[in-house]
């Protein structure tokens, strides 16, 4: 069957993490497991934050976005990867490949950028606290959010009309257990020259950008807690950058991890486990960074679920 590729490669191999039968019953328990807390969990913020008034504040609001792009962004690839191992196939089309990358870099972009909203938020709520309520309005929190799902998905697109300009001599097989962008360039027999440029440049611009963007509300953050007196005032003020700060280490050093593993097939497993970190667990870990040690969070959840 030939494809809109241009070559008659209608599917691909998602490797996945190993070949042994022994193992698959293991792996498909523990990411089985892993999607599940996932999903409950960053549905629990979604649903409290919702239905609680007093949660209705630009911070809590960018939160709940986070938490619904994050089901979304494990949910891309985790039960496809699910379904492979109970049917024992390793096969996804040509189609489901593309539309897999579209996704992942959708929601990775909104990840990278709703964690820089969040950091200008806390920026206006320590730097400029007088002016918070009025700068931080309900309609420049929707606009903020409507332009990180607008930049993120033009973002995607890009990569996926550039990936379908390419042609693939065999069936590629992909060290992964999905479609990651940079393997399936690679994979391909076509001048990948222009995917190169534009995979670094425009990661230069949206990755760079809203890290830059971070950097600099947290120093101004940390110049105006330095200029609080009391050390109590100064906890307060820290304490509510405390879990946004742990979130955003954890995205950019996991992200760091993904694209920076060797490239070199013979090292694919270390871009695996780093991909891991990333898709899966960093999800995952949201929901516990910003309940544990937040009162407001878990006397939501509790009201919730009615204890």
């Amino acid at each position: 069957m030939v494809r809109s590729n241009g070559t008659g490669i209608s599917q691909f191999i998602l490797l996945g993490f190993s070949e042994e039968p022994a193992l698959q019953p293991l792996i498909f328990g523990l990411f089985l497991s892993t999607y599940l807390i996932t999903v409950f969990g960053n549905l629990l913020i979604f649903l409290a934050i919702s239905s609680d008034s007093h949660l209705h504040t630009p911070m809590y609001f960018f939160l709940s976005n986070l938490s619904f792009v994050d089901i979304c962004f494990t949910s891309t690839t985790i039960p496809k990867m699910l379904w492979n191992i109970q049917t024992q196939s390793k096969f996804i089309t040509y189609e489901g490949c593309i539309s897999q990358i579209y996704f992942l870099v959708l929601f990775a972009g909104l990840d990278d950028f709703l964690l820089t909203v969040m950091a200008f938020d806390r920026f206006v709520a320590i730097c400029r606290p007088l002016h918070y309520t009025v700068l931080m309005n309900p309609r420049l929190c929707g606009l903020l959010v409507l332009m990180s799902w607008t930049m993120s998905a033009l973002n995607s697109l890009v990569h996926s009309l550039m990936m379908l300009r390419l042609s693939f001599c065999r069936v590629l097989e992909i060290p992964h257990f999905s479609c990651e962008l940079n393997l399936v360039v690679r994979g391909s027999c076509s001048d990948t020259f222009l995917n190169y440029v534009t995979v670094y440049v425009v990661s230069g611009l949206l990755g760079g950008g809203p890290f830059a963007g971070i950097l600099y509300s947290y120093s101004k953050i940390v110049s105006s807690i330095r200029r609080i007196s009391s050390a109590q005032g100064k906890y307060k003020a820290f304490s509510t950058c405390a879990s946004h700060l742990s979130a955003v280490a954890l995205f950019y050093c996991t992200a760091l991890g993904v694209y920076l593993s060797p490239a070199d097939s013979h090292s694919s497993y270390s871009g695996v486990t780093a991909s891991v970190m990333y898709n899966v667990v960093t999800p995952m870990l949201n929901p516990f960074i910003y309940s544990l040690r937040n009162k407001d969070i878990k006397g939501a959840l509790k009201r919730f679920i009615g204890l």
